[in-house]
């Protein structure tokens, strides 16, 4: 099972009819944290005309909120809660703020704005797929170590550490889908000459073919 998801907080900004709109996202694992960004950015920006936010928590996607803050009624909030929805990304929270420069922009203007704000945001976090998977450590013999290296680079499969001591311990990432395959096709290629270790079952970023631990 794997969900997409924003690699990193990170914020945007442009100007619309001399309006500031400012767009801030963040990733979050629950909705406290959510809350918690939320009045952060209200902190940070609470001279701005509005601090119109949504998030969507859970791989589910069942947690979802969003408000206009002062904005008409669904001109802000829920433009910025349908670009998270269109990108199909979740554990986000994204503020869009506003600081009111004095033009009217029009139902449909603030729409687009908002629309702007929580998407440029989007496009600054980065957006990520995040799978099941599991480390594994290899522990072989010294004789071993080339002729898997070999195979690693072939594969094209990241080696996250390589630890010496008596014998060899590779460590490496990989999705929880595919562990068995995995390891038969190590024990084959070490003619059953090595040990496994799993670590517990997590959550990791996916980037290309190495998996990044979150």
């Amino acid at each position: 099972m794997s969900y997409f998801t924003i690699r990193k907080e990170a914020c945007a900004e442009f100007e619309e009819r001399k309006s500031v709109f400012i767009g801030h996202a963040k990733r979050v694992e629950t909705e406290s944290e959510a809350k918690e960004f939320v009045e952060k950015i209200k902190k940070e920006h609470k001279d701005a005309t509005h601090n119109v936010y949504a998030y969507i928590v859970g791989r589910d996607m069942l947690i979802q909120k969003c408000t206009d803050d002062g904005e008409p009624q669904g001109t802000a909030g829920v433009p910025v809660l349908d670009v998270i929805k269109k990108n199909g990304i979740t554990d986000v929270a994204i503020v869009v703020t506003r600081y009111f420069g004095g033009i009217l922009l029009g139902t449909g203007g603030l729409v687009r704005a908002y629309s702007k704000g929580a998407s440029e945001a989007v496009n600054e976090s980065g957006i990520v797929e995040k799978v099941l998977g599991v480390q594994i450590t290899i522990i072989l013999n010294y004789e071993l170590l080339g002729k898997l290296q070999y195979h690693f680079s072939i594969k094209n499969w990241h080696i996250e550490d390589i630890l010496y001591t008596d014998k060899v311990e590779i460590k490496f990432n990989f999705e929880s889908q595919y562990l068995d395959k995995i390891k038969k096709e190590i024990s084959e290629i070490c003619s059953g000459k090595c040990e496994f270790k799993i670590d517990k079952e997590g959550y990791y970023f996916k980037s290309e073919n190495r998996l990044i631990s979150s």
